[in-house]
């Protein structure tokens, strides 16, 4: 009988934490708390801890701030570390790099847009699907670049944006892998190239 009631609680309390899916902005003291600066290279520019039928993950988005100022910090590379709480210890799950670009003007900056992304479990499945926005600026103020990055099962499905006056230099590109997404995710992120579009003036188009 014992043995019986120990299973069903058991069952009960697995069950209530697989369905348990929470997403929460860490501060900057629980970041020290956690000890998270020494997973990643550059400073951190904000951090999430988010949990869901996996375990409890923290994602850290960082920029290496290579210029300071009064006016604008400028970043010339950014980085993204997802990593699972094992143990007492952070196990990677993925990460994203990128910097900025030789073009034509200049690129300036480049940025984590947090306004636009999220850590939610779009699809219900019990599952946490991060998207990542993050855009570059040229020597004249202008946008250049905009990558949408949804990461779901751990492997990434990336839309890359150009931005250009002009029709020959503009494009926007979905990977060959995107369509093996769940619909409500890919109507999810549609529906944020749109909101994009609207907020920032851009075409985020092909030509």
């Amino acid at each position: 009988m014992k043995n019986y009631i120990f299973i069903l609680v058991l069952f009960f309390t697995t069950f209530i934490y697989a369905q348990k899916i929470e997403s929460y902005r860490l501060t900057k003291e629980q970041i020290i708390e956690r000890e998270l600066d020494g997973t990643t290279d550059f400073p951190i520019y904000k951090a999430f801890e988010y949990w869901d039928k996996g375990g409890v993950y923290e994602l850290l988005l960082c920029e290496n701030q290579k210029t300071i100022s009064k006016k604008d910090t400028l970043n010339t590379k950014i980085q993204a570390i997802c990593t699972i709480n094992d143990h007492g210890g952070f196990l990677e799950k993925w990460r994203i790099n990128d910097l900025l670009e030789t073009t034509e003007p200049k690129e300036t900056n480049i940025w984590f847009w947090t306004k636009y992304c999220s850590t939610k479990d779009i699809d219900t499945d019990g599952y946490i699907d991060p998207i990542l926005v993050y855009g570059t600026r040229n020597e004249n103020d202008e946008i250049s670049r905009v990558k949408i990055i949804t990461v779901y099962k751990n492997k990434k499905y990336v839309i890359r944006a150009v931005e250009c006056d002009l029709d020959y230099c503009r494009s926007f590109k979905k990977d060959a892998n995107w369509n093996l997404l769940p619909q409500k995710i890919k109507t999810n992120v549609d529906k944020l190239v749109e909101k994009i579009r609207k907020d920032q003036g851009l075409l985020l188009k092909d030509g």
